[in-house]
């Protein structure tokens, strides 16, 4: 990490990955926990699902941001600025050279300001394209994504055992498609080079490469392989390039970074596992264990391992852990929360279950855990759970040590992430399915517009209550002054939720 010297006030310029809630409004939310503000270009820009964001209108606000003496640090997303977002980037349509335009930007940046810092966030591409229902106007509708994913999840190189079923699915994805996909995959290869080139010649400082979902066995493993073996001949890049599983996480884990810089801070990181082989586990969406991605992304929040001295105490919660052992790992938490060690928790039980994730949140919500809890996260890839919980941690740390550290802030994230990372995706999403299959709908992957409205509002209804339940047992003293819920891409995948909670009238005499 840098350390800012005296960029004791400066103005973070962020640039999301695409405009869903853990990629575009969480990392402003972690400036507002730690008194910095984090500005990012207005939501017209950033695109929605589909719809590409205007990356060129991006160029020009990353110039202007560079314009402004409060800016002290750049923290963007390539693929938003290369080519519209994460969606746009699994797609043909924009060529290397106009990806290569725009990532220039960051040349002019780094002239006009050469003791401003720097980092970017890229991705490998993933091994299946967007998921879309047939018929939409979008690039590898169903069933053709489906069949992409299957042949790019083949080992590569092919066995004999396989190859018969390879050319099985050429033949029904068809010579055009499967060739706009390998030119796509071998766009973003070229781009991911052009990123460590750019780190290398001292635009970038700091670049963090995310393998997008994909696991241990794909096209995916020898572009991975190609990048590090960039980094591995070249020492001056081995301290600033990352290569980790995920993508989502990355922009708040390079905030995080940032505000403990300005905070002149270091962050020691402890880590405990819910069970002895819990750094063993592996997500099937990332090609690594987990104490990969925890390691990986302690480095990208600014951190460093430490697990005598720590700053912050990272439990992360694996599948398969016993009763004992969730006892365990509880009264672990709350010695480190009684000796003043701030906790994050990362509950990654749901690659194995759902119900075992939302028992122990009830677990802990009860028992007032949770209320002494500096972060949790529990959503989607081990990554990206581990990512925000760490990065809302450091937040929280660097805020305090700055004395610009926002309590109601903090409580706010913490309350959306138990509404969202829980209630949401435990008890609200499988409903919100259920309901969809009844009616004969079985896609979900994009609604359209008058289902959409329905489940958003039956989203809203059901989510509602469960906000109403959580936040007496997590914040007790505190109401729910507003809310608001949607579902942000027309899909059941994920929800937005708004919050502001504040203290109770007799609670603030």
């Amino acid at each position: 990490m840098i350390l800012f010297g005296a960029l004791v006030l400066s103005t973070i310029a962020f640039v999301p990955l695409d405009d869903r809630p853990v990629t575009a409004a969480l990392p402003v939310q972690l400036g507002r926990i730690a008194g910095v503000r984090v500005d990012e270009p207005p939501p017209a820009l950033l695109g929605n699902y589909l719809q590409a964001g205007d990356a060129d209108a991006i160029v020009d606000w990353i110039g202007e941001r560079a314009a402004r003496s409060e800016t002290g640090a750049f923290v963007v997303s390539s693929d938003m600025l290369a080519y519209g977002g994460l969606i746009a980037s699994r797609v043909p349509g924009i060529g290397y050279a106009g990806a290569d335009f725009r990532l220039r930007a960051l040349d002019r940046v780094r002239e006009r300001r050469p003791n401003d810092w720097i980092s970017t966030f890229g991705t490998v591409m993933r091994l299946a394209p967007t998921g879309i229902p047939a018929g939409t106007p979008f690039f590898a509708a169903f069933p053709l994504w489906q069949l992409l994913q299957q042949y790019a999840n083949l080992p590569d190189p092919l066995p004999q055992q396989d190859q018969a079923y390879a050319a099985r699915l050429q033949t029904a994805i068809g010579p055009a498609a499967l060739g706009q996909y390998l030119a796509t995959r071998d766009r973003n290869l070229g781009v991911d080079r052009l990123l460590l080139q750019m780190t290398a010649r001292g635009t970038i400082d700091r670049l963090v490469l995310g393998q997008d979902d994909a696991g241990p066995v794909g096209l995916h493993v020898r572009e991975v392989a190609q990048l590090r073996q960039i980094v591995a001949n070249d020492p001056a890049l081995q301290a600033r390039v990352s290569i980790e599983p995920g993508a989502d996480e990355l922009g708040m884990a390079l905030v995080a970074n940032a505000l403990a810089g300005i905070a002149h801070w270091r962050p020691h990181v402890s880590v405990a596992y819910s069970t002895p082989e819990g750094a063993l586990v592996q997500d099937p969406l990332e090609f690594a264990p987990v104490s990969d991605a925890v390691d990986g992304l302690i480095g990208i929040c600014g951190g460093v391992r430490d697990d005598a001295r720590p700053d912050v105490a990272l439990f992360v919660r694996v599948p398969r852990t016993s009763p004992a052992q969730d006892d365990a790992f509880a009264a672990a938490m709350t010695a480190d929360a009684d000796a003043g060690i701030p906790v994050a928790l990362a509950d990654i039980s749901f690659l194995q279950s759902y119900a075992s994730q939302a028992a122990f949140a009830q677990r802990i919500l009860a028992s007032g855990l949770a209320a002494r809890l500096d972060a949790y996260a529990s959503w989607n890839t081990n990554a990206n759970t581990v990512g925000t919980a760490l990065a809302e941690a450091i937040a929280a740390g660097a805020g305090r040590r700055r004395k610009t550290y926002d309590a109601l802030a903090h409580r706010t994230f913490t309350f959306v992430r138990f509404v969202d990372d829980y209630a949401y995706h435990d008890d609200v999403r499988p409903e919100l399915n259920a309901w969809l299959d009844a009616q004969g709908i079985g896609d979900h992957t994009l609604l359209a517009p008058d289902v959409a409205d329905r489940a958003a509002a039956r989203d809203r209804a059901l989510l509602w209550r469960e906000a109403l339940e959580i936040l007496p047992q997590l914040d007790p003293g505190y109401h729910l002054a507003a809310i608001q819920i949607g579902l942000p891409w027309d899909r059941t995948f994920e929800t937005s939720v708004q919050a502001a909670i504040a203290p109770d009238l007799a609670s603030a005499r």
